[in-house]
């Protein structure tokens, strides 16, 4: 090539095309080449001595963008990995010898584990239907699905966009598709979410999971924004679960509801314990639930922090305190009539959630605001995450720096109340 370069042009352009014709005779690329990449490949990425030369004079050489081509496979050389249906995609801690890793202490099942369950139970009953994952068949629980109903499930690859409008096609035609994609990939589709989805009104059940923080996936895997900006489009219902068995509740909710498309998240996990229901109830569409009744302060929970908003509604009742909590369920559409009660009743209202700014607290604020209910002087204080990616760490310590824990919630509490974390009756001294 370095060669040719110094050749008068018309004879540097037919070297050109003369190196170009022989690689596609030999590698393929055509279709690169016309898109006006210099392309090289396939190459075996597992041999460095064949990748590096190449590598190398593709620096070296190479003019305008390069496409190189490098073929792996997951797990290679390690065969442990190797032998893993999932190429150990995702591991616990492992012995490096034997591979064995590290089992489950038991205990409470995954959110994910309870959805795949609630979902083959609804399918059973209903032969409408289907469930579509964008190549995440085991980390959404569908591959348990896919061995029930394969005929059901559909893998469209790592095609977020694809698996979306395919899922407004099949329910335009009568079909019950649940779209199972982590909440962080379905950002990636978010233009047919609207476009496709909600503008037509069309009944897609989205099991978003992965909502919330997710430890060691880091920032790039966290689920903080999906009530925002699904909650943001006219049409949607959009719901948390607080618990394992909300999450069968939200399953058959969905499963049920064809008014139009239907959103419920989830987190990574296993649940709280909770008792699951032999047979599901069918929620009302926007009513949330009172789990505790109290007189001064108000909780207002939505998703996994419910458990939370418990144990810091018991420490404000030792200071005392008296506390509602109240599990919303919904963040659209909103139980306002519950949210009226209890601004009425109540001096502080704090609204908890495992997202970013512009969800369920940006919607209960608008709606005060709208109604003048917080003309009165009420405090209303709204927990969220922060706004900022959280640095990889267990979600625990996640949440707890979040300031979405007991602690952070009796602290905003006795901020608003004009109290310090000393009690009550020294502040009123």
């Amino acid at each position: 090539k370095k060669f040719a370069r110094r050749l008068p042009a018309p004879l540097h352009r037919a070297a050109k095309k003369t190196d170009e014709f022989a690689r596609g005779m030999a590698m393929g690329g055509t279709l690169f080449e016309e898109l006006g990449f210099y392309y090289v490949g396939p190459i075996d990425g597992h041999d460095l001595d064949q990748l590096v030369p190449v590598l190398e004079n593709v620096r070296d050489a190479a003019e305008g963008p390069c496409l190189v081509h490098v073929v792996t496979q997951k797990g290679k050389g390690y065969a442990p990995a190797e032998q893993s249906a999932d190429k150990y995609h995702g591991v616990q801690k492992f012995d490096v010898i034997t591979g064995e890793q590290k089992k489950s202490a038991g205990g409470p099942p995954s959110y994910t584990g309870v959805f795949a369950k609630a979902l083959m139970a609804e399918a059973a009953q209903d032969d409408r239907i289907c469930a579509i994952t964008a190549a995440m068949p085991s980390g959404t629980g569908l591959d348990k699905f896919a061995a029930a109903y394969p005929d059901r499930t559909f893998d469209v690859g790592i095609a977020e966009q694809h698996a979306v409008t395919f899922a407004a096609g099949l329910a335009a035609q009568g079909m019950k598709p649940f779209c199972a994609i982590y909440s962080t990939f379905l950002q990636r589709a978010y233009d047919q979410v609207v476009h496709d989805v909600a503008i037509q009104n069309l009944p897609v059940r989205f099991a978003i999971d992965r909502a919330g923080l997710v430890g060691a996936d880091g920032a790039t895997h966290a689920g903080s924004f999906d009530v925002t900006y699904l909650a943001s489009l006219p049409n949607f219902v959009v719901m948390a679960a607080a618990d394992e068995a909300e999450l069968m509740h939200m399953t058959h909710t969905a499963a049920c509801y064809d008014d139009g498309p239907i959103a419920f998240r989830y987190p990574r996990g296993n649940g709280v314990g909770v008792p699951l229901p032999e047979v599901p109830q069918m929620l009302e569409i926007g009513k949330g639930r009172v789990v505790r009744e109290g007189t001064k302060i108000a909780l207002l929970s939505l998703g996994t922090r419910l458990a939370e908003a418990l144990k810091a509604a018991d420490q404000l009742e030792a200071k005392g305190l008296s506390t509602t909590v109240a599990d919303l369920r919904f963040a659209k559409p909103l139980d306002s009539e519950l949210i009226r009660r209890l601004i009425a009743t109540h001096e502080v209202v704090v609204t908890i959630e495992e997202g970013s700014i512009g969800g369920l607290g940006a919607h209960v604020l608008t709606m005060a605001s709208d109604e003048g209910l917080t003309d009165s002087g009420l405090k209303i204080r709204t927990l969220r995450l922060p706004d900022i990616f959280q640095d990889q760490d267990s979600p625990e310590k996640q949440y707890d720096e979040a300031g979405l824990n007991a602690g952070g919630i009796v602290d905003t509490v006795l901020k608003a109340l004009r109290h310090n974390s000393a009690g009550v009756e020294e502040a009123r001294a």
